[in-house]
């Protein structure tokens, strides 16, 4: 299996690409502040994500990688909660987006929680 095969690595792929074109409308003076910020850790959950892949052979190092994920999943939400109060994004907007990102965290959490169906060794 490769690391792009798997359902999370997937989902948070497809979440940073529509953050990704829903940023292109955001305003030029957010350019270097929110519209970087979120792009840059909505991109990372799925870096991490195949980091993690990568590293299955060592235990706590996937581990690491997976929460790492999670973190900038988190941090993503934060980023997405900002764009709506700043009014660059609506209601429906990120209320789809936050939907997909809990999915991917949930899909996170199964890995953290079953290493073993990814390939780690115990």
């Amino acid at each position: 299996m490769r690391f792009q095969d798997l359902l999370a690595y997937q989902k948070s792929f497809m979440v940073a690409m529509k953050i990704f074109r829903v940023t292109k409308s955001f305003p030029k003076e957010e350019i270097y502040s929110l519209t970087d910020q979120i792009r840059r850790s909505s991109r990372s959950v799925s870096a991490n994500i195949a980091e993690a892949y990568r590293k299955r052979d060592y235990p706590k190092h996937f581990h690491s990688k997976l929460t790492d994920s999670d973190a900038e999943n988190s941090e993503t939400q934060v980023w997405l909660a900002y764009s709506l109060e700043c009014e660059y994004i609506t209601n429906e907007i990120y209320f789809d987006l936050l939907k997909d990102s809990e999915e991917v965290g949930k899909l996170i959490n199964y890995m953290i929680l079953n290493p073993t169906k990814f390939g780690v060794k115990e």
